[in-house]
C-alpha cells in the first residue's frame, strides 16, 4: 500500500481552516496521483492504492467540514464517495481472485475444474466492474473532481487570509489502461 504524501508547511499554531485547506489539498493530489493505471487490472495493488486515496480524502473532508461552505462541500464529497463506490466494487473482484489463488493452490485435484470456473466467472465480473468504474477514473472527471477540491480549498483559505502558495492546478492523465 502506498504511504500517504505528506502534508506540508503547516504547524501547531496555524488555523484549523488553514490546516484544513492543506489537508484537502494534499490528499486531493494523492488521489490525483494513484489514477494512472487504475483500470489495469493486472496490477491490482494501484487500484488499491487509489481506494485509500479516496477514504484519506473523505476522512479528511468529513473532519474539516466545517471550514467549508456547505453548498461546496456536499457535491464534492458525494463526488468522493462515488468514486470510492465504484473503486470498492472492482476491488472486490481483486480481492476475491486472491483468495481463490491461494484456495486452489491448495485444493485437491478434483476440486480444481470448479475453481477455475468459478474464477473465470468472477473475472468477467471484475472486468464489468472495470468498464463502470472506467467513466469516473477519466481523465476529464477527475479534472473536474480535483477542480471542485480545490474551491473547497480555496474557500478555506479565505477564512482564513488567503493560501501560503498558490495551488498547483490538479490534472491527471487518468486510468487509461494504456
Amino acid at each position: 500500500m502506498a504511504k500517504a504524501h505528506p502534508v506540508a508547511g503547516i504547524g501547531e499554531d496555524d488555523a484549523f481552516a488553514f490546516v484544513a485547506a492543506r489537508v484537502v489539498e494534499t490528499r486531493t493530489r494523492e488521489l490525483i496521483d494513484h489514477a494512472e493505471g487504475v483500470l489495469e487490472i493486472g496490477d491490482i495493488e494501484r487500484l488499491h492504492d487509489m481506494r485509500v486515496a479516496t477514504r484519506r480524502l473523505r476522512a479528511a473532508l468529513e473532519v474539516f467540514e466545517p471550514c467549508f461552505p456547505s453548498k461546496l462541500f456536499k457535491p464534492a464529497l458525494r463526488q468522493v464517495k462515488d468514486l470510492a463506490d465504484a473503486l470498492g466494487e472492482r476491488r472486490d473482484g481483486d480481492v476475491t481472485l486472491e483468495a481463490l489463488d491461494r484456495f486452489a493452490a491448495a485444493a485437491v485435484r478434483a476440486d480444481r475444474p470448479g475453481l477455475r470456473s468459478f474464477a473465470a466467472a468472477v473475472r468477467d465480473e471484475q472486468a464489468a466492474a472495470n468498464l463502470r468504474l472506467a467513466p469516473s477514473v477519466a481523465p476529464e472527471r477527475l479534472e473536474a473532481l480535483g477542480k471542485q477540491l480545490l474551491e473547497l480549498v480555496a474557500a478555506a483559505d479565505s477564512l482564513v487570509g488567503g493560501p501560503a502558495v498558490e495551488p498547483a492546478p490538479v490534472s491527471s492523465n487518468g486510468g487509461d489502461p494504456g
